[in-house]
């Protein structure tokens, strides 16, 4: 099969097309006929050499897959040969066939294309396990979300509405502001001309936000506690600005903030099977009644995952970006 790899760690001219055997899946795993596959920024660090994949895992990036089912292993039920799929993977999504545990698969929601499907699993698992599992957003709550423009923004944006939160989201420009407001989010605020501790406070009367989820890190977290509201959480799943930070913990004494956060590939099975299985039941309906979207910005053939990857450092895009094999 064909399949992209990290010749060696660094920019992304580094990622060049291969040919590897066809995994074969093992007890209680599916193979994947892939279609589609996204990219997130975990694949970018782990092309930089700075994430690298867990004990067992390909060494192939990519964490997520829409496709057919190619091949199953033993004592996988639920599933047959043919059947349309996307999963969250441990690694190698860039490539024909991508082998993945099978709680980790679902079915692609009813109304979905492939390349939108593509873009599901990695943001929509984090999304809801931060969130709504650690986060504990619930209706009627207030969420401020640090990048809202991105593929974990848009998906957070618009789960966090239909659930009936009050959504802020910073980001970096006018048009990006404006497309998280269009997906839902009551104000989009621009960190580069607004202090955005500020605004959620005017916003919110001066009570601070409930949760917040964010993935810069650095010198946000202290303004983050500073417009949290009391018994409010705080959930890290990235540091863009910087992962060491000198904190005032008085406020958060104070107003019994949570501070907590998650990394998701080094989860077990179990735990990302119950992230589906919530998924299923909770999130699925809303995308097959059109509440709720992944938004895609834009596709790349596989051999062009280099460019897919220069984009996504540039941090222009808004969504998903997403690569591509001919059916």
């Amino acid at each position: 099969m064909t399949a992209i790899e990290i010749s060696a760690p660094g920019g992304p001219d580094v990622l060049r097309p291969t040919t590897r055997p066809v995994p074969q899946p093992g007890p209680g795993e599916v193979l994947i006929r892939v279609e589609a596959a996204g990219v997130n920024r975990p694949d970018v660090l782990q092309r930089q050499g700075a994430y690298p994949p867990p004990p067992g895992a390909s060494d192939l990036p990519g964490l997520e897959v829409a496709g057919e089912v190619a091949a199953l292993g033993a004592d996988v039920t639920g599933f047959s040969v043919g059947d349309k799929v996307c999963a969250l993977v441990p690694g190698g999504g860039y490539a024909e066939y991508c082998v993945t545990p099978s709680p980790q698969v679902l079915p692609i929601p009813k109304g979905l294309s492939m390349v939108e499907a593509g873009g599901v699993p990695e943001t929509f698992f984090t999304v809801w396990t931060n969130v709504f599992d650690r986060g504990r957003l619930a209706d009627g709550e207030s969420l401020l979300i640090h990048g809202g423009s991105s593929g974990i923004g848009t998906t957070a944006i618009q789960l966090a509405k239909a659930f009936g939160a009050k959504v802020f989201a910073t980001a970096g420009s006018a048009d990006k502001c404006a497309a998280c407001e269009r997906l839902g989010a009551d104000r989009g605020i621009n960190y580069k001309t607004e202090d955005y501790a500020e605004v959620v406070k005017e916003l919110t009367g001066g009570k601070g936000v409930d949760v917040v989820l964010d993935m810069v890190g650095g010198d946000y977290i202290q303004r983050d506690i500073g417009c949290m509201a009391p018994d409010g959480r705080h959930v890290n799943i990235a540091f863009l600005g910087g992962a060491k930070v000198t904190l005032n913990m008085t406020p958060v004494m104070i107003k019994r903030l949570t501070l907590t956060g998650s990394t998701l590939r080094p989860r077990t099975v179990a735990d990302k099977g119950k992230i589906a299985d919530a998924l299923r039941a909770k999130v699925w309906p809303l995308i097959e009644a059109g509440k709720v979207k992944p938004l895609i910005h834009q596709t790349f053939p596989f051999r062009e995952a280099a460019a897919a990857h220069a984009l996504m450092e540039t941090s222009s895009h808004i969504g998903k970006i997403v690569l591509t094999l001919d059916a």
